[in-house]
């Protein structure tokens, strides 16, 4: 019976939540751009911080203003992987 109860408050409350969403993505005053440039700058910090001691230096965090593609994150690394040992 609690199942029955909380499946219809759940499904309006997801409904709101996701008109919300449109409504804010598609508003004028939105800034979208700099949303998804932050987010992407956000990512690649986690990213580089977590590869740290994989590639032995972590890039300095990327705190910009979110206009950005993917922050400070660098593959340079990478380029000195070798399967020959």
């Amino acid at each position: 019976m609690e199942r029955n109860l909380w499946e219809p408050v759940v499904t309006i409350a997801a409904a709101v939540v996701g008109v919300a969403i449109i409504s804010v993505l598609v508003s004028k005053n939105a800034q979208t751009p700099q949303v998804l440039g932050a987010a992407g700058s956000a990512f690649a910090n986690v990213l580089s911080a977590a590869t740290a001691p994989v590639t032995g230096s972590a890039a300095t965090p990327n705190v910009s203003s979110g206009t950005g593609g993917f922050g400070n994150f660098g593959l340079s690394g990478f380029g000195q992987l070798s399967l020959n040992h």
